[in-house]
């Protein structure tokens, strides 16, 4: 796409602007957009994530970026903190994230609000691209809004993300992207825009969009939920649930989808969960079945560790607090929902992530070496070298740790001995 191929384009000195810039959403596709040649505008309130950015070093963990940033900070990518900057962009992309309230209802207020600060400096002439999960029917709503002063016709369109957080510039080329519009010309413009990163551009209508959106992150909340379910299961049966995972899934496809078993957290798929049952007038069974599976996994550990053990004369170790695997993103994470109700048994508990940095938290050798209980609260690629000391309880929800691991080191120790 020539960006500068139209009439409209020339009044605009930038092709992108990003709302959310800077975040996890936005930092990363704005880098994918500017390594395309495109000229973009990184619009963030976040003065620390400003001046990380300033330095050409990324504020979170996502990997390939930073070589990216490095090379077109300056050239045809600029930060701004000024939201009139807003106004010099043909295509303005709104990367921020979409809160839900105390009861897990979504805050449609919020996204209007920011529409509202940011309507002084949009126009008609702009394509307005929503980029972050929203709840249905939102995108018209934004619409009515904009043109309660009788302005318009306004060009909104609807791209959901779709990434893996951490992995965004490989998804990014990778995944097919939807592209949904208000009007034909704001998803045409839409379809255009993501050409430029996309392998595929997908058309659908706005309501399919976000149906598609909330439907895939609850799709996989569901199933990590089964998963979990089914390891508590196991572990009340007194059987390894990860091992009869792999029996069942060796060449047998029509098990393969079934996921490892661990704490399914983050800012995103229990919130989408909830977003869609509250769509559907809280009729959604599947949904609110789920988040008592997956938000209950915490309780199902400190209860199996108080039937073995006096937590109030227990020193428990968490291992991982991002709510994922080898990024450093703490948000929402169970692991911290873990280590409150082991305190509230009287446990002393310490923390302990690869990535993400706290000053309370210890060294994982450190953990290793002083707690009577390890719980795997993340499974970052660097516990599946460990050693655990024998008289170490191991409470490994993922299988990131080997067993032959602890094994192997009871053989080190004996030999040790021996010398």
């Amino acid at each position: 796409m020539n960006f500068n191929s139209s009439s409209a384009a020339n009044q605009f000195s930038t092709d992108i602007c990003i709302v959310g810039g800077l975040g996890h959403v936005g930092l990363p596709l704005g880098l994918a957009f500017a390594e395309s040649g495109a000229r973009v505008t990184l619009f963030d309130t976040n003065t620390e994530a400003l001046a990380h950015v300033r330095q050409r070093k990324m504020p979170f963990v996502e990997y390939a970026a930073e070589p990216i940033l490095q090379a077109v900070l300056g050239r045809n990518l600029e930060l701004t903190a000024d939201v009139c900057d807003v106004a010099k962009a043909r295509h303005i992309i709104i990367a921020v994230g979409t809160p839900v309230d105390e009861y897990l209802n979504p805050k449609l207020k919020a996204l209007l609000d920011l529409f509202a600060l940011l309507r002084p400096h949009l126009s008609p002439a702009q394509t307005l691209i929503i980029r972050s999960t929203v709840f249905p029917r939102t995108c018209r709503a934004v619409h009515d809004a904009l043109s309660r002063d009788g302005s318009g016709p306004w060009r909104i369109a609807y791209c959901p993300e779709r990434i893996a957080q951490g992995h965004a510039i490989r998804e990014l080329k990778e995944l097919p992207q939807l592209a949904a519009g208000l009007t034909d010309a704001a998803q045409r413009d839409a379809m255009q825009l993501f050409s430029r990163i996309a392998p595929r551009v997908i058309p659908v209508s706005i309501e399919e969009a976000e149906l598609a959106k909330l439907f895939s992150n609850a799709w996989r909340y569901i199933q990590f939920a089964a998963a979990n379910q089914f390891y508590m299961m196991a572990q009340g049966f007194g059987v390894d649930f990860n091992h009869v995972r792999e029996a069942m899934i060796q060449g047998y496809g029509r098990a393969a989808s079934l996921p490892a078993a661990g704490f399914a957290a983050g800012p995103c798929l229990l919130k989408d969960t909830m977003q869609l049952s509250a769509f559907n007038n809280y009729n959604f069974a599947l949904g609110q079945a789920a988040m008592m599976v997956n938000e209950g996994l915490p309780n199902f550990i400190v209860e199996q560790l108080r039937q073995k053990r006096d937590l109030a004369h227990t020193r428990v170790g968490i291992l991982g607090m991002a709510f994922k695997a080898d990024i450093d993103d703490t948000r929402d994470s169970l692991s911290y929902k873990l280590g409150k109700i082991l305190r509230f048994h009287g446990a002393q508990v310490s923390y302990s992530d690869e990535f993400a940095q706290d000053p309370t938290f210890v060294s994982k050798e450190e953990l290793l070496s002083t707690s009577d209980v390890v719980i795997v609260g993340a499974p970052h690629s660097a516990y599946k070298k460990l050693f655990v000391p024998s008289d170490t309880e191991l409470v490994d929800v993922w299988g990131v740790i080997p067993r032959q691991t602890v094994k192997e080191k009871e053989v080190h120790e004996r030999l040790a001995q021996v010398a």
